[in-house]
C-alpha cells in the first residue's frame, strides 16, 4: 500500500516500458487492404520510426522499451497470409532492437487463431530472432483465451517458460456494444477482464503455470471483478471450488499502468492484487507523445509507494521478468 506522503520520483529513475508498440508501412497497409482502416474505431493510424521513439523515451527517462504490435493484431481471416506478415514485423523489430542496443527488446506476433502457425512463428522468433516473449491479443477473431484449441501452444509457451503480453482487442460483439465510439476507451477494459477470466475458468492459468502472462492497463475491470468472479466459482454455476481463488490466480499475472493510472487506477490494483507484478507502460505510439508525456507526469507526481518510487518498483520488478535485464541487455539498473 501507499503512503499519505506526497513525495515524488526522481526524474533519473529509468523506467522500463513493456507496453510500447510500433507500426511499419508494410503492417498500415496490409491491415488498411483487410478493412481496417479506422482501427478499432479510431480516426486514424500512428506512425512510427526508432528515432522518434528514442528521442521520447530519453526525454521521459525510459532506459528501455519492449515494442508489440497492437490491436488488431496480424491475422485478417487468412492463415498463410497471417504468417507471412507476422514473420515481416518480427523480422522488422528485431532489426530496431540490433540498431539499438539496450534501447528496445521485442514480444513477438503471433498469427492466432492459427495455432500451427503460431508455434512455427515462436519457434523462430525465440531461437532466431531473440525474442523477449510473445504478445497476443485477448480473442482472436472471436476465440477468448480459454478455448481449448490454444493448448497446444501454451504447452510449448508453458516449457518455454515465456512472457507472454496480452493486449486488449475489440470484442466479436462490438458493434452492439461501443455504440460508435472508439473501442479502446470501454471495451478493450472489458475485454482484458473477459480474456483474464476466461483464462481462470477454463483452467488454463493452473494448468500451464509456467506462462508469465502481462496484462495491460492495470487489469483493466479485474481489480473490480475479482470478487465477483470468486462468489460465482461455485457449484451451483457448474464450477469447481476448490483449488486457488480467483484472486489468488490473477494475483499471479503481471500488470501494466499504461492509460491512466493516477488517482485511482493503481489505487485500486494495489488493493485488489498488490504491486509485487506491477510493470510501467506508455502505450506509445497507439498514445499520443503528448498523452504519453502527461501520463509519465502524472506517475511521478502521485503519491508514492513507502519508502520507494513508482518507477524504481515498476523498474525492479521488470528485471525479475524480463532476462534481456537481468543479461545487461538493457539499461535498467540493479534489480536485485
Amino acid at each position: 500500500m501507499t503512503s499519505n506522503s506526497t513525495t515524488t520520483a526522481a526524474p533519473s529513475a529509468p523506467l522500463i516500458d513493456v507496453h510500447a508498440h510500433f507500426v511499419t508501412p508494410d503492417y498500415v497497409d496490409t491491415a488498411r487492404a483487410a478493412g481496417h482502416r479506422q482501427p478499432d474505431g479510431m480516426a486514424a493510424w500512428p506512425t512510427w520510426s526508432a528515432a522518434a521513439h528514442v528521442e521520447l523515451m530519453d526525454r521521459w527517462g525510459v532506459a528501455t522499451s519492449f515494442l508489440s504490435v497492437s490491436s488488431p493484431g496480424t491475422h485478417f481471416g487468412d492463415d498463410a497470409a497471417a504468417r507471412h506478415l507476422s514473420r515481416r514485423v518480427n523480422e522488422a523489430a528485431a532489426e530496431v532492437v540490433r540498431a539499438h542496443p539496450g534501447r528496445f527488446g521485442h514480444f513477438a506476433a503471433l498469427p492466432l487463431p492459427d495455432v500451427d502457425g503460431s508455434l512455427q512463428e515462436l519457434a523462430y522468433a525465440l531461437d532466431d530472432l531473440g525474442s523477449d516473449g510473445a504478445a497476443i491479443e485477448t480473442n482472436a477473431g472471436g476465440v477468448y483465451l480459454g478455448d481449448e484449441r490454444f493448448a497446444p501452444l501454451y504447452a510449448e509457451l508453458d516449457r518455454r517458460r515465456t512472457v507472454v503480453f496480452v493486449h486488449p482487442t475489440s470484442p466479436p460483439c462490438y458493434e452492439a456494444v461501443s455504440l460508435g465510439r472508439p473501442r479502446p476507451m470501454l471495451e478493450f477494459i472489458f475485454d482484458s477482464a473477459r480474456a483474464a477470466g476466461d483464462l481462470v475458468f477454463s483452467g488454463m492459468l493452473t494448468r500451464f503455470p509456467g506462462i508469465e502472462w502481462i496484462f495491460t492497463h492495470g487489469g483493466g475491470a479485474l481489480p473490480l471483478l475479482a470478487d465477483r468472479m470468486e462468489l460465482f466459482r461455485d457449484p451451483l454455476f457448474g464450477e469447481d471450488p476448490t483449488g486457488p481463488t480467483v484472486p489468488e490466480q490473477l494475483s499471479r499475472l503481471w500488470f501494466d499502468m499504461a492509460g491512466t493510472p493516477f488517482p485511482r487506477q493503481i489505487p485500486a490494483l494495489d488493493r485488489a492484487f498488490g504491486t509485487g507484478r506491477l510493470l510501467y507502460g506508455s502505450d506509445y505510439c497507439w498514445t499520443p507523445a503528448a498523452a504519453a508525456t502527461a501520463q509519465v507526469a502524472s506517475v511521478d507526481a502521485a503519491e508514492q509507494p513507502i519508502g520507494d518510487t513508482w518507477r524504481a518498483l515498476t523498474t525492479r520488478n521488470a528485471g525479475r521478468l524480463l532476462p534481456r535485464l537481468r543479461a545487461g541487455g538493457g539499461n535498467a539498473p540493479d534489480t536485485e
